[in-house]
This record gives C-alpha cells, sequence and structure tokens, in this order.
C-alpha cells in the first residue's frame, strides 16, 4: 500500500513471487516427501544391512520391483482419471497360467501374443463397464479381481507350468549393461510414460477428467472413451507384469500377483497421485514402489519376520492417504 503525488492511496495486489526453488517445492510438495523418505530408508539400510549396498542386491532390487514399476505407471492415469483398478494382481496371475500353458503346447510367439491380449481384453471390459456402462470402476475392477483369478485356478487346477522355451526365459533374466531386462522395460515405461502424462494432450485430458470431467465435456471431448483407454492400457501392462514375472521364475503359476493390487496402489499414492483424481506423477510412482522394494529387501536382510514386509506396506498406505489428503494441503498452506 502507498500514497501517490496527490494523496490517493493505492494497494498492491500483485501476489509477491517466491524464489524458483521454492515454487518448485511446493509444486512438487509430495514427490519430493516420498523421496526424502526413500533416501533415509536407502540410508539406514545401507548402514545397518551390510549385504544392501553392493551391486548384484541393488541389481537384484531393480529387477524385483520392475512388474510394479511397470504397473504403478499406468495405474497413474487410472487413479488421476478419478478411477481404480483392483484387477491387476488377478490380471498377473492369469497372464502368467496363459503364458505357461500356451508355451508348453504351442508356438511361444504366438502364446507371448495371446498373454498380452487377455491383459488388454480384461482391461477393455473393465473400461466399458466403467466408462459406457456408467459403474463404479471399484466395483467392476473387485469383481474381475475375484472372477479372474478363478479362470487362472480353473486352466491350471491349481498348479504351476514350467516355461522352459530360452528367449522367453530372456525376459525375466537377461541381462544388458549390468541391469536385468525387466529393469529396462521398467525404465523405459516410466519415460514414455512420464512423457505421455505431462507432455501430450492425452496426459492433460487424464488430469482434466479427473479435475473436471463436464467441463472437459462440454469442450468437446469424449471422456468415456478416455476413461476406458486408461483401464485397457493398465490391464495390458499388467499382462507385461505377468510376463516379467513369469519368465524370472520360469513358472507359469495362477497364484501368482497375489496382493499384487495393493503394492501398486500404495506405490501410486505414495508418489503423490490423489486417490480423488486430478492429480498425478507418473516419477512420483516410481519413487513409491521403489520405497516399497527397498523397505522389503532391507527387512529381509536385517532378518526380521517376513510377515512384516505387508504389515509394514499396509501401514505406509495409511500414512500415505493421510498425506495426500488434508494434511498435505495444510502443509502447503503454511509454506505459501
Amino acid at each position: 500500500m502507498a500514497a501517490n503525488a496527490e494523496g490517493e492511496v493505492r494497494v498492491d495486489t500483485r501476489r509477491t513471487q517466491g524464489s524458483p526453488l521454492h515454487e518448485f517445492a511446493t509444486a512438487h510438495f509430495n514427490v519430493l516427501s516420498i523421496l526424502a523418505v526413500f533416501i533415509v530408508l536407502f540410508v539406514f539400510f545401507s548402514i545397518r544391512a551390510d549385504a544392501f549396498l553392493t551391486v548384484d542386491n541393488l541389481v537384484n532390487i531393480g529387477r524385483q520391483i520392475a512388474p510394479t514399476v511397470v504397473v504403478a505407471t499406468l495405474m497413474t492415469f487410472v487413479i488421476t482419471t478419478g478411477a481404480i483398478d483392483l484387477s491387476v494382481g488377478s490380471i498377473v496371475g492369469l497372464s502368467a497360467s496363459v503364458l505357461g500353458l500356451m508355451a508348453k503346447t504351442g508356438n511361444p510367439l504366438l502364446a507371448l501374443a495371446a498373454t498380452l491380449a487377455v491383459g488388454a481384453g480384461i482391461g477393455l471390459i473393465n473400461g466399458y463397464l466403467t466408462a459406457y456402462g456408467k459403474l463404479q470402476s471399484f466395483i467392476v475392477t473387485l469383481a474381475a479381481l475375484i472372477a479372474v483369478r478363478g479362470v487362472a485356478l480353473l486352466i491350471t487346477q491349481g498348479y504351476s507350468t514350467p516355461i522352459e522355451v530360452n528367449w522367453l526365459l530372456a525376459i525375466g533374466q537377461g541381462q544388458f549393461l549390468g541391469l536385468y531386462t525387466p529393469t529396462w522395460i521398467a525404465i523405459s515405461t516410466v519415460l514414455v510414460g512420464w512423457y505421455v502424462f505431462t507432455q501430450t494432450r492425452f496426459g492433460r485430458y487424464v488430469v482434466a477428467v479427473g479435475s473436471n470431467a463436464e467441463a472437459l465435456r462440454r469442450s468437446g471431448v469424449d471422456i468415456r472413451r478416455l476413461q476406458m483407454w486408461a483401464l485397457v492400457l493398465t490391464g495390458l501392462f499388467a499382462s507385461v507384469a505377468g510376463v516379467l514375472v513369469s519368465t524370472r521364475l520360469a513358472s507359469g503359476s495362477s497364484n501368482s500377483g497375489t496382493g499384487f493390487e495393493l503394492e501398486v496402489i500404495t506405490a501410486v499414492v505414495l508418489g503423490g497421485t490423489s486417490l480423488m483424481g486430478g492429480r498425478g506423477s507418473v516419477i512420483g510412482s516410481m519413487i513409491g514402489a521403489m520405497t516399497l522394494g527397498v523397505i522389503a529387501n532391507g527387512l529381509v536382510l536385517l532378518q526380521v519376520d517376513v510377515y512384516w514386509v505387508p504389515i509394514t506396506q499396509g501401514i505406509i498406505l495409511i500414512v500415505a492417504i493421510l498425506l495426500n489428503g488434508n494434511l498435505v494441503s495444510r502443509v502447503v498452506g503454511r509454506i505459501r
């Protein structure tokens, strides 16, 4: 507020701009917070567990978390639209089963194509019922979680099927430049997912659907098709995760991916994606998956009972939801 030469009082309504670093920290508070947690955990396990900070162990962590990273990248799109997909774990199990059975009895290349088609097909059903059937994605994918797992158990009768085709096994066990193939696939998925989410019209529409779907619809965008495709792609990449799991273990099992959906959703929420939609981060989801992987690996190396791993992940999910809601808004408000 200031007075001019005539004595008139003027109020300066211009917003005070903070430093670029302050603006960046405010805009990316969620991602930076989980990154800080990851760094703390990484340092802690490096100090407490002798075998943690070794090349072999770190490379192994990269391979273990690859399926989670792959699916979490696409789950970021789904949750940002305001939907959710609970069927990804069951799709992993069915995909692993289909790949094992078809590779054993037929053409391995056809088996791989059929496996990916299975995931995309389930995603298409989920997406169509959600977008065009106007059903809640939670209910639709919960039903798919149960039914798809049942199909996997039915076609395998509960038995695992060995995978013995060398080039298929290379997908889960091969190495390039010191990293396993699944790690490279995960890295590629994150890079492409980040670009699509942040630099393309599709990514902007995904955010807009979650924040104000009606406004986007009135602007002429077919939001139903967009919502459907988000679930189709998540189903497809859940099948990719099934391929990675089964070829790494050289076995297609209907029990693969049990509880996988919890791990994926935890990683995405930890990374700053809002369960209410309208806000998401592919990089944050990757860091969330890395955090879960470090926790699981570190606890095992510290010889902590393995049953503590899911307990810890469940607690982390609750904390993530709290951080993702009003608590974050209050903290960011105070920062501003």
